[in-house]
């Protein structure tokens, strides 16, 4: 039998770094050679997906629980405090927000929206940092919105009441020196094949978790269930 410590019950919503706020369908023990090993089937709403995780590689890949109450509403409350200027180089500060993605907190999400919307009163976002905004603020509105029991809408205008302030006021302030290039072109391949090489290297991982859209897939890359 299968020895693995399982952590989450079935039907309890789990966070999956940077894929978003999850709901455990099922925990079953498969066969695999001469081992047994047990899986969360992980439902993904937000992309219409279905990940088979092992349970013995949940925590290593960063899968959590959702967050108390408090924790939401500590962090609608962080989401509006002032912010230091952040860099202007993008692909140093897409870096930095992209590995914050990974860890996955609610705030390290935090950090992420409250940079980037800052940063695009500024200065129009370049595209990959646009969707790596959009990707972080869905991710937040969804886990506070599970949190606190509220409809996503409501909290999408929470959200926007705690950014909109501090983001007028950047507007306001006496334009900013940025010698930042227009490369998002240039560079968005460059980003884009080390995003592939993590991808990987995360496929060989033993066991590391794969998904396709509307489809049950397994870690192991075996189709059979």
């Amino acid at each position: 039998m299968s020895e693995e410590i399982v952590e989450f019950a079935v039907d309890q919503r789990v966070v999956y770094p940077s894929q978003g706020v999850g709901q455990i369908k099922d925990i079953f023990e498969k066969k695999v050679g001469d081992k047994t090993i047990k899986y969360y089937k992980i439902y993904l709403e937000v992309s219409d997906m279905v990940v088979m995780i092992p349970v013995a590689n949940a925590a290593m890949i960063g899968i959590r629980p959702i967050v108390c109450a408090a924790d939401a509403e500590k962090a609608l409350e962080i989401l509006g405090e002032a912010i230091e200027p952040v860099t202007s180089d993008w692909k140093l500060r897409y870096q930095m927000n992209l590995d914050l993605l990974k860890k996955g907190s609610i705030f390290d999400i935090v950090s992420i929206v409250r940079c980037l919307y800052h940063r695009s009163k500024v200065k129009e976002l370049p595209i990959l940092e646009r969707k790596l905004y959009d990707n972080a603020k869905k991710l937040l509105e969804d886990e506070i919105a599970f949190a606190l029991g509220k409809p996503s809408k409501e909290i999408e205008a929470m959200l926007h009441a705690k950014l909109e302030p501090l983001g007028a006021l950047v507007a306001k302030k006496s334009p900013i020196i940025d010698d930042e290039e227009d490369d998002d072109d240039e560079f968005g391949d460059e980003i884009n094949d080390s995003e592939d090489s993590d991808n990987e290297d995360s496929d060989d991982d033993d066991d590391s978790d794969e998904s396709d859209s509307g489809d049950d897939m397994e870690d192991d890359g075996d189709d059979d269930e």
